[in-house]
């Protein structure tokens, strides 16, 4: 099985910068403040509550992401993982206020995560923020985004129990006119109705998360009849206490009721994982065969922002790795 995922020619949708952080870089920066194996990457380890895995992140990635040439360093390491574990194609996307934290302009950072881009890795870049910068300090900077060379989208991310801001959907409408690419965490701490918003109201088609959309059948029909995608991350779902389990991981059903679900990492740093950890994950947890592990590589390809020719090769490679 081992061997089999790894020939599968993969994509990663749903990653973020900072939380893809490779742990190793602050150890062999300070190893006395960055011990290795630290408790909160061990797989027993749960988060009790959003707030915790937020500040855990923040406290570990932070001190490092302090100039674009760090944004350099990490993704360089980062995507060439990607590269060993046959991934292909990647969708990453860096947090919009850290901007104002190291006073540094967007498109310097997105510069930096595409000179890291090794040969055989398609990347496109995104920008995060939380629901409430739209009405706060960084609206200027928001209203800006549309004209960042190099910026494949936007996402909104962070605590889904925040109120989405009402001007949200007139911004993603903005920057979807220009070409880019919106989605939004939805459907992880929060339920199905965040869900039902993300799609009827802000007008997304790639939900990130999207498990608890299963809790009402109503949005899962929506999601399947409206050609949503939800990039999901079953090892951060069982981390985070999403779900209670592997076993319990509704992407099965959610794939069955016709929605196209990928399969990412969402933030390494915080669960050490990898992308074939995840595929690993569902054959050994949910029992996915070869076929279900194939149609969740299909289902990447499927959203994945390349050539017609691109993405023909990858299908093709997928079926011919599916029949050995």
């Amino acid at each position: 099985m081992q061997a089999f995922i790894q020939a599968l020619p993969k994509t990663e949708t749903h990653l973020h910068v900072e939380g893809a952080l490779p742990y190793e870089l602050l150890t062999a920066w300070q190893p006395a403040r960055y011990p290795a194996n630290p408790p909160f990457r061990r797989a027993d380890y749960r988060y009790e509550t959003f707030p915790d895995f937020e500040r855990i992140l923040l406290e570990n990635a932070l001190p490092w992401f302090t100039t674009p040439q760090r944004y350099y360093e990490a993704t360089k390491v980062m995507f060439a993982k990607h590269v060993a574990q046959n991934v292909r194609y990647v969708e990453t996307s860096f947090h919009l206020p850290v901007t104002k934290f190291i006073n540094t302009p967007g498109p310097e950072i997105i510069a930096a995560i595409r000179a890291a881009v090794p040969a055989g890795l398609e990347v496109r870049i995104f920008t995060g923020m939380l629901r409430s910068d739209i009405a706060g300090d960084l609206r200027p900077t928001i209203d800006q985004l549309h004209t960042w060379d190099g910026l494949a989208g936007v996402d909104l991310h962070g605590f889904e129990q925040m109120p989405t801001e009402p001007d949200t959907a007139a911004v993603w409408a903005k920057l979807r006119a220009a070409g880019k690419v919106t989605k939004c965490h939805a459907g992880e701490f929060d339920g199905p109705a965040r869900v039902r918003e993300a799609i009827e109201v802000l007008g997304v088609t790639r939900i990130q998360h999207g498990v608890r959309a299963i809790e009402d059948p109503a949005v899962v029909r929506l999601a399947a009849e409206r050609g949503v995608t939800f990039d999901v991350c079953p090892i951060s779902n069982v981390r985070l206490k999403v779900v209670p389990s592997l076993a319990a991981h509704p992407i099965r059903r959610l794939m069955q009721a016709g929605v196209n679900c990928t399969v990412s990492t969402d933030d390494p740093l915080c669960f050490a994982n990898a992308v074939n950890d995840e595929y690993a994950a569902l054959a050994d947890g949910l029992q996915f065969t070869r076929a279900e592990l194939a149609q969740a590589a299909r289902n990447g390809w499927a959203v994945a922002n390349v050539s017609a020719t691109t993405r023909k090769a990858a299908l093709d490679e997928i079926a011919r790795v599916e029949k050995l």
